[in-house]
């Protein structure tokens, strides 16, 4: 067989440069690419490949310094392209991980951006119209225009709902619209920092709840974080400034009511087959928690949230209605990012993230309203916000099975 290469000319071939006068034109030669079946007389490094050889050489005349040629033992161009592309899929997935981290770390911080924006535009609008039902109303209707939005411009998939499925859900909507209520009814009586430090309460709910109805029966570790939280809650109450009963009460039930939709949506939309994602979920109680309670705003308080009526009442019309309105889409918009957040991480990581987001909320309402606050009652907050904390922590550890 005849053989071929691709050769270089030797560097030695190449003549020194000689200066040349300044202006003079420099010009280069064109490279000569011959084919031969020849075998090359200089000594060159060649690669043997069948057929037919090319030969790549120099013109003696061509202005260019010398180049040194690459060793023949040195290891082949394919290794480093292989590593090139390891290293490139490495820094891939870092950057993919980083753009992940930094897009979560913008929901937790819209979550409590819409949680401190709600808790300030509620309770300036509670403060002076005090309506709680038809306030909870007007959230429930931004929401449902909002829900609707979304499924006519394909923002979210639009289920299908079964009728199987809508009548277990009426019972998620009725304590919904009882916790939101009672949370409203709340902050119109106390201090936003009071109902939130009574709102610590929910673990004790879900634990007595889940007990009662679901047969979880919590662990030594979980029933000893409940400690911290109810000693706090009990100090905070004992040296509130703006402590009622009415206020305390409303905080509480609105404990009980969200803790028993917890509770009846694991109870109720068990089957798999007919389960579905947690935004679909809350989007449709919301929808439904407007048209339970529209009818029975009207019929308990009236229609009251008309500018008539709110111009009798000596009330600035325009602040009412825009404060209202950005309260009810910051209420939306924080459940909605709430449960994008459930959708990336662990139950565990969002517990201790709403942990976070109440104390927030808490100093923010402090700071903003000026809402005085003694040393014992910031300590009793303290221990009851570490008492979430703590029991958010110990709740996943399962207790250890008993040897047979």
């Amino acid at each position: 067989m005849q053989s071929a290469a691709y050769s270089l000319s030797s560097p030695c071939s190449i003549p020194s440069l000689k200066p040349r006068k300044f202006g003079s034109r420099a010009g280069f030669q064109p490279i000569r690419v011959s084919s031969s079946f020849a075998a090359p007389e200089r000594h060159e490094h060649s690669v043997s490949l069948p057929n037919r050889s090319w030969r790549l050489s120099s013109s003696s005349s061509l202005p260019l310094r010398a180049w040194n040629l690459v060793p023949s033992d040195s290891k082949p161009d394919r290794f480093e392209v292989r590593a090139t592309a390891a290293e490139s899929a490495g820094e891939g997935e870092k950057s993919g991980s980083l753009v992940k981290t930094l897009e979560l770390g913008l929901l937790f911080g819209l979550w409590y951006l819409f949680n401190i924006y709600f808790n300030i535009y509620n309770k300036q609008v509670l403060k002076v119209f005090h309506y709680p039902v038809t306030i909870s109303a007007v959230q429930f209707a931004v929401g449902t225009i909002i829900v609707s939005l979304m499924w006519t411009f394909n923002l979210y998939k639009k289920p299908k709902v079964s009728g199987e499925q809508l009548v277990a859900i009426v019972p998620l909507a009725l304590v919904h619209i009882l916790g939101n209520l009672f949370t409203n009814m709340s902050l119109g009586k106390v201090a936003v920092s009071f109902t939130h430090t009574i709102k610590a309460m929910e673990p004790f709910f879900s634990v007595v709840l889940s007990a009662m109805f679901l047969g979880e029966l919590p662990t030594l570790w979980v029933v000893g974080s409940l400690l911290p939280i109810v000693g706090g809650v009990v100090l905070a109450s004992v040296t509130e400034a703006s402590f009622n009963w009415p206020g305390f009460w409303s905080a509480m039930a609105s404990n009980l009511a969200n803790q028993s939709r917890n509770v009846l949506s694991k109870k109720l939309m068990v089957k798999k087959e007919e389960s579905l994602d947690n935004i679909t979920l809350f989007s449709i109680i919301t929808i439904m928690s407007f048209i339970l309670l529209a009818p029975v705003a009207i019929f308990v308080e009236g229609i009251k949230f008309t500018p008539a009526y709110m111009q009798s009442a000596g009330l600035n019309v325009k602040e009412v209605v825009v404060r209202s309105l950005l309260a009810a889409l910051s209420f939306h918009a924080y459940q909605q990012v709430s449960y994008m957040i459930l959708q990336r991480v662990s139950p565990v990581t969002h517990s201790v993230g709403n942990c976070v987001k109440r104390v927030v909320v808490i100093v923010s309402s402090v700071i903003f309203f000026k809402t005085p606050v003694s040393l014992i009652n910031s300590l009793g907050t303290g221990i009851a916000l570490a008492g979430v904390f703590l029991y958010s922590r110990v709740k996943r550890i399962k207790p250890k099975a008993k040897a047979a």
